[in-house]
């Protein structure tokens, strides 16, 4: 029969013994730890050096203000520790900058823009509560005022190419009206109605100078120098990528004029020798299983 003092000393028997299989697992030499083991990378956090200058778009940010500083401050220790979000944007960047950053140069449109991209989606085809969709991050009513097609079975704002177009198109206007790309990139996140509101109210030359209700508007540009800084940097701050991680660039593929109806895009691609996923893939600005095109328009698709 097991009595109380028994079962005190099975307890205590229990408890060394869980006590040195923690010290095998977790402490005294390095001896307990398995030959195969994969441990992770050691992780160092540190502050973040200030003392440089920080630019977007050519246009300096005033670092010599003890309030820049600490926003700035706080949106870089905020990129450079979100390890996933960073390291996914870093490896999709590889695939998708090459498509984006020729057309910025070729709508006159500073390199740096392209980290918007980033912080709006990290250059993914996303879906925002709000309904904004794409790398850009487009309204529909935005989209097709700046001349992409958005319908039930076809939505341009998932087209990299033409939404990229769209977004140099409301930038630069943007940047005209309100004199600044860091403004025009507060725009793009706020609305540009609400940035030339605030900025003729306050009395502001710029957008350091504006104290806005929206705390995400506020800390857009900042997080958007934050990114450009971590991503140009990324051995800087310990983001160390073998080439071979990174993601393919896109492929070319062949291009295909259709200019009628697709009763089903399944059928379409096993025409082409490929398969209904790797169309979507590679043309993810068609939405639907079908093409009606009543306007007999001309899509050009990409097949493998």
């Amino acid at each position: 029969m097991l009595t109380v003092k028994n079962l005190l000393i099975v307890n205590a028997l229990l408890a060394s013994g869980f006590a040195v299989l923690m010290f095998c697992s977790f402490g005294g030499n390095d001896s307990g730890k398995s030959a195969g083991a994969t441990l992770s990378p050691e992780q160092v956090i540190k502050t973040i050096n200030l003392d440089k200058d920080f630019t977007f778009c050519g246009e300096k940010f005033p670092m010599d203000n003890p309030d820049v500083r600490q926003r700035l401050d706080a949106e870089l220790l905020r990129n450079v520790y979100s390890h996933s979000s960073t390291l996914i944007a870093l490896k999709r960047a590889n695939a998708l900058f090459p498509v984006i950053e020729p057309i910025l140069k070729e709508e006159g449109v500073p390199d740096d823009i392209k980290y918007l991209a980033v912080a709006e989606s990290v250059l993914s085809n996303a879906v925002s509560p709000a309904g904004a969709r794409g790398v850009w991050q487009f309204m529909k009513a935005t989209g097709t005022q700046y001349g992409l097609e958005i319908s039930t079975e076809v939505d341009e704002r998932y087209h990299l190419e033409k939404a990229t177009r769209a977004a140099c198109k409301y930038l630069k206007g943007q940047r005209e009206q309100l004199g600044s790309w860091v403004l025009s990139a507060a725009a793009y996140n706020a609305g540009p109605g609400r940035i030339s509101q605030d900025k003729a109210t306050q009395r502001a030359d710029n957008f350091f100078e504006m104290n806005l209700a929206a705390d995400e508007t506020m800390r857009y540009p900042f997080r958007i120098m934050a990114i450009k800084e971590v991503m140009s940097n990324p051995d800087l701050y310990e983001y160390n990528i073998d080439k071979e991680h990174l993601y393919p660039t896109l492929p070319k593929g062949k291009v295909i004029e259709v200019n009628e109806p697709v009763p089903n895009w399944g059928d379409f691609a096993k025409k082409y020798g490929t398969n209904y996923r790797d169309l979507k893939v590679l043309n993810p600005w068609l939405i639907d299983s079908k093409l009606t095109n009543k306007e007999r328009k001309t899509y050009k698709v990409v097949v493998p």
